[in-house]
């Protein structure tokens, strides 16, 4: 393996000088300029080079400046990309070619997003990869959470694109006074963010994003926004939910967009009928979560999930599948049922018309009965249910689907 040589003192050099030889070395032969180049190499940064290697390590420092380039939005000296180069080979132990703080300054902009000051998303490739192998390496949990922040585009119409800067670069703050130490966030699109829990198991990690979105909401209000912003996210951990990174990425992505569907669906236009059953929180005004169309005297059934008709028929398919379950399935929602005796279950997926719960022991349990949903997009939701239908499932636990009862 080539070693430094200390033989020869450094050649020092502006950049002018190494543009004009990128320029001369374009129109050299191969074999005169891997000679040149070895003694180039030699004279400037102390290292014994083969001419065949000194011709591959030129190749790899103009790819590198091409990329440090674009990267980083600027034009990137051939010095600058010759320390990393070189650097990474262990050959070059001391940066003489540039100064080191101006180096790491280069790295620094390279590997982190200019707004917000959070890693970039090439480094979320970078970093998914590495923690996950890690991961599996070791046998130890790895939470993958996509985040975006919901309404920001409102904002920006609204207020400017300044206003909406001050939001994403909150939220970046918001994301490094939570995250633990071992912990990474990303930037990885406009308003989307991105975190590698390392160590994190389902019900931690489904915890950190709850104190997340409660603190950045806390946080966002002095801006006094007329739209309000919230963190939305989806959670996949490992080895739980899945073996590869692109498993992880698709589930936490789904997740993400079934909980942004659950708020839309909490957040139905006030135009519904007002006789529709509602879910009601307690003490504030009823919060409807209700479907279009649905009337007093023939509330629609959804299977498991609403209210049943007055008849024992049950409609076609078609007609109760038309309402959006949303799985809660992995995000730790469950329902607190009061009672003689206090049960918490399951909340296993929700729709406009009910939702179904799982519990370990249904005897007893009268119907219609009262509950208090807590749910990640929801605040705790006291809520009125009748009993559709029940079923048994592996180890004596029992599914229940609940309508709505206004």
């Amino acid at each position: 393996m080539p070693q430094p040589s200390e033989s020869n003192p450094p050649l020092h050099a502006d950049d002018s000088f190494f543009d004009l030889l990128v320029e001369t070395l374009e129109n050299v032969e191969e074999p005169v300029r891997g000679l040149f180049l070895q003694q180039f190499f030699k004279s400037i940064a102390r290292i014994d080079l083969s001419s065949a290697q000194s011709l591959d390590y030129w190749t790899q420092i103009l790819a590198r400046r091409a990329e440090l380039s674009e990267s980083t939005g600027k034009r990137v000296s051939l010095r600058t990309a010759m320390v990393d180069v070189l650097a990474a080979t262990n050959f070059l132990r001391v940066p003489i070619l540039v100064e080191y703080e101006e180096f790491k300054k280069l790295q620094l902009n390279a590997a982190t997003d200019s707004l917000t000051g959070l890693y970039n998303r090439r480094l979320f490739e970078e970093y998914c990869d590495k923690e996950f192998n890690r991961a599996k390496r070791y046998g130890q949990h790895l939470a993958l959470v996509l985040l975006d922040l919901h309404r920001l585009k409102e904002v920006n119409d609204r207020y400017g694109h300044l206003r909406g800067d001050e939001v994403l670069q909150l939220a970046a703050a918001t994301l490094r006074k939570n995250l633990r130490a071992s912990d990474f966030a990303f930037r990885i699109g406009g308003d989307e963010f991105a975190l590698l829990l390392p160590q994190a198991d389902p019900e931690q990690a489904a915890t950190l994003c709850d104190r997340l979105r409660a603190n950045f909401e806390s946080d966002s209000a002095p801006l006094k926004l007329g739209t309000p912003v919230t963190i939305d996210y989806g959670v996949a951990v490992h080895p739980q939910d899945g073996d590869t990174k692109e498993i992880l990425v698709r589930l936490a992505d789904e997740r993400l967009y079934q909980l942004k569907n659950a708020q839309r669906a909490q957040a139905r236009p006030a135009d519904v009928p007002k006789h529709a059953p509602s879910i009601r929180t307690e003490p504030a005004a009823p919060t409807r979560i209700v479907p279009p169309h649905a009337s007093k005297a023939t509330p629609a059934s959804v299977g498991p999930f609403a209210a049943s008709r007055e008849t024992p028929k049950q409609p076609p398919q078609s007609e109760r599948r038309k309402w959006e379950r949303v799985s809660l399935a992995g995000t730790h929602a469950y329902a607190v049922i009061s009672g003689h005796e206090t049960k918490n279950a399951t909340v296993m997926d929700l729709c406009t018309g009910g939702l179904s719960l799982i519990v370990d022991n249904a005897e007893g349990l009268a119907s219609p009965f009262f509950a208090v949903l807590h749910v990640p997009i929801l605040p705790p939701l006291r809520v009125n249910l009748r009993k559709v239908h029940t079923r048994k499932i592996e180890n004596g636990r029992t599914q229940i689907g609940c309508a709505f009862v206004s």
